[in-house]
């Protein structure tokens, strides 16, 4: 079955630049690169095609909340080596996927995009039973095990087509915090405690964020640390994509996406605004011990935290 690359504008005008198949809900497979792999593009029931508007739908701006997630979800987790996604561990009863898709729902979110790797299946099978009503569609990596996760952002190239909060597959954290992320153009931050590892960042008085150290090698320490969760607009979007099809073509298949953000921010071309999550419970799983951490600081609801 033939799956062309698909452009969506949210409300309601299919875009496409090849064929597309129409099926039932919470199916839906692509691979970012738009050729025919012989997957099955499932979407919502198409509505309607009509021509372009005066600027391409890329371009368009949008005053409403954001409603769509991206989770990029492909990765083994082989430090936490628990032999499943990581997205798919128990954190005190409620696996991470579980959390994120509950956090989304309270938020308002409605659709949720992820791309999947390792062991998906698994992930489209959880989901098939807890969505919780958001629409689900799938973007499937096929090179999980030799690349980093700036190819799984790549694959969204062509899927993408509102704003939308982008969200990695190791997170938990309290679901209040997701709110400013409805509002394009955020990064989630926190202040740098010694025990954290990665990405680090500076901002300007303004809170706008001035510097990156990415993966927390290039350089002195920076003073907050980012936490992975990010709301991009689309012309925000727009430079990315042009940046990553730019070092995937060259090859740097084995770089964080954060390379591209530290490479716009020093040209004063990311236009992030930092949301704060010191105030409430998060937490980054990488290994057994970040787990047991997380399962402690998660151990009782979000309510009985006065969150």
């Amino acid at each position: 079955m033939r799956a062309g690359c698909l452009r969506i504008d949210p409300f309601s005008a299919l875009w496409h630049c090849d064929q597309y198949i129409s099926a039932p809900r919470h199916d839906g497979n692509i691979d970012g690169s738009g050729r025919d792999l012989g997957d099955l593009v499932v979407m919502s029931s198409v509505v309607s095609v009509k021509k372009s508007p005066t600027r391409p739908p890329h371009l368009t701006t949008y005053a409403r909340p954001i409603t769509t997630a991206l989770l990029l979800a492909a990765g083994a987790g082989n430090r936490l080596g628990n032999g499943s996604p990581k997205c798919l561990t128990d954190v005190s009863g409620t696996p991470i996927l579980g959390r994120l898709v509950s956090s989304l729902v309270k938020n308002g979110f409605e659709r949720l995009v992820v791309i999947v790797g390792y062991r998906g299946h698994q992930i489209k099978d959880y989901l098939d039973v807890h969505s919780s009503g958001l629409d689900i569609h799938y973007i499937e990596s096929r090179r999980y095990r030799s690349t980093n996760n700036i190819y799984s952002l790549w694959l969204a190239r062509n899927y993408m087509r509102e704003p939308f909060a982008l969200i990695e597959s190791d997170l938990v954290f309290d679901s209040r915090l997701l709110t400013s992320l409805r509002s394009s153009d955020r990064i989630a931050l926190a202040e740098f405690r010694s025990h954290m590892r990665g990405t680090t960042v500076s901002v300007d008085a303004s809170g706008m964020v001035a510097s990156f150290n990415v993966g927390g090698l290039d350089g002195p320490r920076l003073p907050n640390k980012t936490i992975n969760i990010y709301s991009l607009s689309m012309s925000t979007w727009h430079e990315v994509t042009r940046r990553l099809e730019l070092r995937v073509a060259a090859g740097r298949v084995h770089d964080y996406y954060e390379s591209v953000f530290g490479e716009m921010a020093a040209e004063a071309a990311l236009p992030l605004q930092a949301v704060w999550f010191d105030d409430g419970r998060w937490s980054e799983i990488d290994t057994p011990e970040d787990l047991h951490s997380a399962r402690e600081l998660f151990s009782e609801p979000e309510f009985a935290k006065g969150a």
